[in-house]
């Protein structure tokens, strides 16, 4: 059992193509609720969680070259300005998967530097789709994340064949250290698996069952 509220790491997560507004709302209303580090949501609905979330502590995240990557960087820092305008306190950006498999590292690096100097003080978090790349890849892509100065590497997006595995993050915190945090997303659906991805170096969680985990624990402290 967690010691530890697990509603603080946990960003409450809605990216499904079918997204709609009540189904923001709703997800914004139970951040508020359950104390949630964020809502992770799609870009057109931003401004609106904005207004919600307003004199809150729940953060609003979203996506950038969402979910392939394969977007021009020029393209993804424009979204990352108008996410940031529309009042996005974080961004979760996806990195070129075809840069990875052509060793086109200094690119990726230079990609991520761009949006985060749009960023600037605001998260910027980099999604490298682990399901898709070897152990060697995912090392240089983390380091690529760390020394490009983005605050957090993230393990999936969620739509890859597979999400965010405990030997990721343990790959991963092992490139990166406690410098650069590490969010896992993907599959993360009980309080077993929050935890044991904590335990192994993820600061964050993306989860669209937050509410359910929350229960569990709160359900195991009776």
């Amino acid at each position: 059992m967690s010691d530890f509220p697990p509603s603080l790491i946990i960003e409450h997560t809605l990216l499904k193509p079918t997204t709609t507004d009540a189904q923001v709302v709703q997800v914004c209303e139970e951040a508020v609720e359950y104390g949630f580090a964020a809502v992770c949501i799609p870009p057109v609905y931003v401004a609106r969680a904005a207004e919600m979330l307003r004199g809150s502590e729940v953060h609003v995240c979203t996506v950038v070259g969402f979910p392939a990557g394969f977007e021009c960087s020029a393209t993804k820092v424009f979204a990352a300005h108008q996410a940031l305008k529309n009042g996005a306190h974080e961004i979760d950006m996806v990195v070129q998967q075809g840069w990875i498999q052509d060793a086109r590292y200094a690119d990726i690096e230079r990609e991520i530097r761009q949006v985060k100097e749009v960023c600037r003080s605001a998260t910027l978090k980099v999604i490298i789709e682990c399901c898709n790349l070897n152990a060697e890849q995912k090392r240089r892509t983390a380091l690529c994340v760390a020394t490009a100065g983005a605050d957090y590497v993230k393990t999936s997006t969620g739509t890859g064949s597979s999400g965010a595995t405990l030997a990721d993050v343990e790959l991963l915190y092992e490139c990166v250290g406690a410098n650069t945090g590490i969010k896992a997303a993907g599959g993360i659906r009980t309080l077993e698996q929050l935890n044991a991805l904590h335990r192994a170096g993820a600061r964050r969680i993306g989860t669209s069952a937050g509410v359910d985990i929350v229960q569990e624990w709160l359900h195991d402290r009776k």
